[in-house]
């Protein structure tokens, strides 16, 4: 997939009152934190960003033009108003090509398992890995099939597939997904099954009682 590319432009103002008119204009307030220590406050289309934003993941490096200058970075951080759901604020972290990274890779899980198929019930333990790497070298997510994974069967992040150029920093035996018995599910019916039981066999207890006897008739 190409990289994503976000237009900005570097803003000298700032505080809340400067901040609320640029999202009056349709735009977001940001920082780009440099590697050095550095920020640089820009801001972006709202509407751009939103869509873009879409198919950002934790680990995924964007382009940042600010005025014609390019700098590769991740989105660290995108504050949202709790009402609107509408973005008000994203915190950028530039990334310098060369030099090892730490980042936080998605697992996404593809299939159906048999498990599931014959009644379990799939976990999803661990939505994603640690790993260092160069920034070339760093995935976007990665891919997990659990269409093989039967009824009490895990998948663990050995079971990962990863570049040799990529540092798993996880433990491998840490568990991604795995499949367990509906035991609830199961135990229901049976419930089920013995409170009907019960309740057919208390008008048949009834019915079958002794019945008050008569006072015998004097001959």
């Amino acid at each position: 997939m190409s990289q994503v590319v976000l237009a900005a432009q570097s803003r000298q103002s700032g505080g809340s009152a400067a901040a609320r008119k640029i999202r009056r204009a349709g735009r977001v307030p940001a920082v780009l934190y440099g590697r050095s220590g550095t920020a640089i406050s820009i801001d972006l289309d709202a509407l751009e960003f939103a869509n873009r934003a879409k198919n950002i993941s934790a680990s995924t490096i964007v382009k940042v033009d600010v005025g014609g200058k390019a700098y590769d970075a991740f989105v660290k951080d995108t504050q949202r108003n709790i009402v609107t759901g509408s973005i008000m604020h994203v915190d950028f972290y530039e990334v310098e090509s060369g030099v090892v990274l730490r980042a936080h890779v998605p697992i996404q899980l593809k299939g159906n398992p048999i498990g599931v198929r014959e009644g379990g019930v799939l976990e999803f333990p661990l939505h994603e890995i640690v790993v260092e790497c160069l920034p070339k070298d760093l995935p976007e997510r990665l891919e997990l099939d659990v269409s093989a994974l039967g009824t009490n069967e895990s998948l663990f992040v050995r079971d990962l597939t990863l570049s040799s150029a990529v540092k798993l920093l996880t433990p491998a035996d840490q568990v991604v997904a795995l499949v367990k018995y509906a035991k609830e599910t199961a135990a229901a019916p049976a419930a089920e099954e013995a409170a009907e039981a019960a309740a057919g066999a208390a008008p048949a207890a009834a019915a079958g009682a002794a019945a008050p006897a008569e006072p015998a008739k004097k001959e």
